[in-house]
């Protein structure tokens, strides 16, 4: 089955998008774009489209970079903890040893 395309207005353009992705999905990205845009032009009163487009992308790409870093920084503390708390449940599950001189 082909996807249908999304009409979407970015920063006053239309454009017509296919995405594996659904649509609402799809719009939601456009509005995202759009609004960065519009937030870069109002800071920096330019109206070179492309100036602005390259700023928004700078700034979505560190924006991305910095959660990835979050991400695999919280992924090795949550692997760490899991393998501590892995550890501690063995320890509490392992048969206890005979107490010497218990004749037993």
């Amino acid at each position: 089955m082909e996807q249908e395309g999304v009409r979407v207005s970015i920063y006053d353009q239309v454009y017509y998008l296919r995405s594996g992705t659904d649509r609402a999905h799809l719009e939601t990205v456009a509005r995202f774009v759009d609004q960065r845009m519009s937030t870069i032009a109002a800071k920096t009163q330019t109206v070179d489209t492309v100036r602005i487009a390259v700023l928004a992308a700078l700034h979505i790409a560190d924006e991305l970079l910095c959660l990835r870093q979050d991400y695999e920084s919280l992924r090795g503390r949550v692997e760490t903890k899991s393998r501590q708390y892995a550890a501690l449940l063995e320890e509490a599950l392992e048969p206890a040893a005979p107490v010497a001189g218990t004749g037993d």
